[in-house]
């Protein structure tokens, strides 16, 4: 595990992520193209983190903080680098970075369908609020 590296995003990561999460990721956001990630990273260049193993990507997962709430989004870990403790270092570099920022607590949006990332969140010592509901508007 001593050749991972988390490291955070920049401008030039972000085809290489759009690509990375088609591959990786459970499910897509309205903000996977290049102006929602290129606004991310403009507006909080530490949030997206990436894992990279010989120069390769193997995870992502953005870390936002809004002063508020701490969220964790896009935990994805490449099909070859799974359960290798890829998914718990990004976890543990989202929570390092949101201890630093102040932060209480981190909501995690999971979909439900995905029992694998179940797994994987409560294997990191999350816990599911089944009294939550996400409710959406697209603008």
């Amino acid at each position: 595990m001593s050749d991972l590296r988390i490291r955070r995003a920049s401008f030039s990561d972000i085809d290489a992520v759009l690509r990375f999460w088609r591959e990786a990721a459970e499910g897509t956001s309205i903000s996977d193209d290049h102006d929602g990630v290129a606004g991310l990273i403009a507006r909080d260049p530490e949030a997206l983190l990436l894992a990279t193993r010989d120069g390769a990507l193997a995870g992502t997962v953005i870390a936002g903080f809004d002063g508020w709430r701490c969220s964790a989004y896009r935990l994805a870990v490449h099909p070859g680098h799974r359960r290798q403790g890829v998914a718990t270092a990004l976890l543990r570099a989202a929570e390092q970075r949101f201890a630093a920022l102040g932060g209480r607590r981190v909501d995690a949006m999971v979909l439900e369908a995905n029992e694998q990332a179940h797994h994987t969140w409560a294997a990191t010592g999350y816990h599911r609020e089944d009294h939550w509901r996400r409710w959406v508007k697209p603008l």
